[in-house]
């Protein structure tokens, strides 16, 4: 019947693009759409009959439609409270009055019709309904009669219905999808618990899933038989909350120690997961220790655990903080003080085990090496290199440094968002520490772009920045080599903290650098030299008065003696003279001509007169 799905997925997509009131009306037009389908609808302006009547069980065996119209009338009058409170939110003295009692009333509705859908599908003879719709409509009446009892202020009873929900959601979740009761168990049901269990004084060193398990109605045999069907351990005090490091369990930590001082744990969700933290970080451990990971992403997705852990402590420690905060107690409060430290321990604890996984993807060495990242298991890795090597482009080479450039640039985004921490301003050990590990990382990422620089025959500007991450690694080992102790071995995972021999490893190797690029740019530098003094030599200074002189001009090659027979560029001379004494086919002699038109013009009679008029 998918009565979760059916309600999660309704909200979610008028949610997405409305509010409480988008929803409400959309509920009012399904349900409309669902009377029309089952022909129980009331004509416009008709007399209202209810030719329905009580939906039966028998009908929703039938026909689904009948119970979506029960689904739908609770969850309309449900919407109509959120719209109302919604709407009154804002409110300087808060919800009250007749405000407060509409509200209520409309969950009072939504969690009646509710629980009367899961009488009707408790009888599965008749509703043909199996357990897990059964468990489905319990929890959601339950989910509803729990927001009743909270706008109540009943916070025993909206105690005792949201740890039915809690519990049948975590119940049904081990053979149904998670992801469809995460929000509501994120978002919905254990913030209630938790703050119920605040104004019933319920000591907070307790978890959720304690309280949840203890406040469980144990006395209704058929919902626990139920339960237990499809979640066995689940109510048990040694069941599935404890074995997966829960509270209860014996390895959960009762204080933390940060910067030499101690931290008492008193809020059993943040117990909860440093305590997942530390069986995380364990087993990242067996796991690079274990053949089977070389590759460095399958190295980085080991990671992926202990990230995931620390930021649920991260976040525990956020919540509790956030709830000091509208309890009203003050930062000088000493619960605040040891959750303020205790925040910047887990924080500072996620971004190292975060650079440790950045560290791993850079490969061997932290990247310091070309070829530093392994490609191949082990075994192919040995029947490589008993092979003749391949010689790769320079291009995929670049893309390579370049990924680790990238790499870089996180690790030191990372370690500048340490000194934004709570009192990490005011330890200055802690800030070289962290000044002197961002160095050695700026070497690496100068290394790496000074190799790129070199493959593009750049090797003037490779010089450059071997030169400054050089400078970058002095400062990181002069302040590693006075620490007396190693923080860590040197077969523990990775992370912020930078082992002396790493750092005398990538010296040594920089030294070498740095002398290697010197070498490549004074010997380009002297065949520069002798190509140009080769070019003097050979053209003379009368061919290159067009050039500036670089350096001094060499007065012993001018021009080229003996002269050479060359030809020279001439304007070309056109000589007339004889022009008028030639004669061509078809032309007549100039003299005859000239004697012809003398001729002419003694014959022709002269005008006299003005304009050629007289006598």
């Amino acid at each position: 019947m998918d009565i979760t799905d059916f309600v999660v997925s309704a909200r979610n997509q008028a949610l997405l693009y409305g509010d409480y009131t988008t929803y409400h009306r959309l509920l009012a037009k399904k349900l409309h759409k669902s009377r029309k389908k089952l022909n129980i609808v009331t004509k416009n302006r008709g007399k209202f009959t209810n030719k329905g009547g009580s939906v039966t069980a028998e009908q929703i065996a039938e026909n689904h439609e009948y119970l979506h119209l029960v689904l739908l009338t609770a969850e309309r009058a449900w919407a109509h409270a959120m719209r109302y409170k919604a709407a009154h939110s804002t409110d300087a003295n808060g919800i009250t009055g007749r405000t407060r009692s509409h509200i209520i009333s409309r969950l009072d509705k939504g969690a009646r019709t509710a629980e009367h859908l899961a009488e009707l599908l408790s009888d599965s003879s008749a509703s043909r309904a199996n357990d897990t719709d059964i468990l489905e409509a319990r929890a959601y009446a339950s989910l509803i009669r729990g927001a009743t009892e909270f706008e109540k202020r009943s916070w025993e009873s909206c105690l005792r219905s949201y740890a039915t929900a809690r519990i049948v959601y975590n119940a049904l979740a081990a053979s149904m999808k998670a992801d469809l009761f995460k929000d509501l168990l994120t978002e919905t049901i254990d913030p209630s618990i938790r703050y119920a269990a605040y104004q019933s004084k319920i000591p907070r060193t307790l978890a959720i899933p304690t309280i949840a398990r203890k406040a469980f109605p144990s006395s209704d045999e058929t919902l626990v038989s139920r339960v237990t069907k499809f979640a066995p351990e689940l109510l048990q005090e040694n069941g599935s909350d404890a074995s997966q490091g829960q509270v209860g369990a014996q390895n959960a930590p009762q204080t933390i120690t940060w910067r030499g001082r101690e931290v008492k744990i008193e809020d059993a969700a943040i117990a909860l997961a440093l305590a997942s933290t530390d069986s995380a970080i364990s087993r990242l451990a067996e796991k690079l220790a274990s053949s089977d990971v070389v590759l460095p992403k399958e190295m980085a997705a080991a990671y992926d655990e202990v990230l995931t852990a620390s930021q649920d402590a991260a976040d525990a420690t956020k919540r509790a903080i956030d709830e000091l905060r509208e309890e009203g107690v003050s930062q000088n409060d000493s619960r605040m003080q040891g959750l303020q430290i205790t925040r910047t321990a887990v924080n500072y604890q996620m971004i190292s085990w975060r650079i440790g996984r950045n560290r791993v993807l850079s490969g061997e060495h932290d990247g310091a090496l070309l070829d530093s990242a392994p490609n191949t298991t082990r075994k192919a890795k040995k029947e490589a290199t008993a092979r003749k090597p391949k010689l790769e482009p320079p291009g995929r080479k670049i893309a390579r440094l370049k990924e680790k450039v990238v790499l870089y640039d996180s690790t030191l985004q990372s370690i500048e968002s340490i000194k934004d921490l709570a009192g990490v301003a005011a330890d200055e050990s802690l800030l070289q520490q962290l000044e002197a590990a961002a160095n050695y990382f700026q070497a690496l990422k100068c290394l790496s772009i000074a190799r790129s620089h070199s493959l593009s025959n750049q090797s003037l500007n490779a010089l450059a920045l071997i030169k400054h991450a050089f400078d970058q690694c002095q400062r990181s080992i002069n302040y590693f080599s006075n620490q007396s102790s190693s923080p860590s071995s040197d077969s523990s995972p990775r992370n912020i903290e930078i082992r002396q021999a790493d750092t005398v490893f990538l010296h040594d190797l920089l030294k070498g650098e740095l002398q290697r690029s010197r070498a490549i740019v004074e010997i380009e530098n002297l065949q520069e030299k002798s190509n140009s003094a080769g070019t003097k030599i050979k053209t003379p200074l009368v061919q290159r008065l067009n050039e500036y002189p670089a350096e001094d001009v060499d007065l012993t090659n001018l021009v080229d003696y003996p002269p050479k027979v060359e030809p020279i560029p001439v304007k070309p001379l056109f000589f007339d003279a004889a022009w008028n004494y030639i004669e061509y086919p078809g032309k007549r002699p100039a003299v005859a001509a000239e004697a012809q038109d003398e001729t002419t013009q003694s014959a022709a009679p002269q005008k006299k007169g003005w304009f050629g008029f007289g006598r």
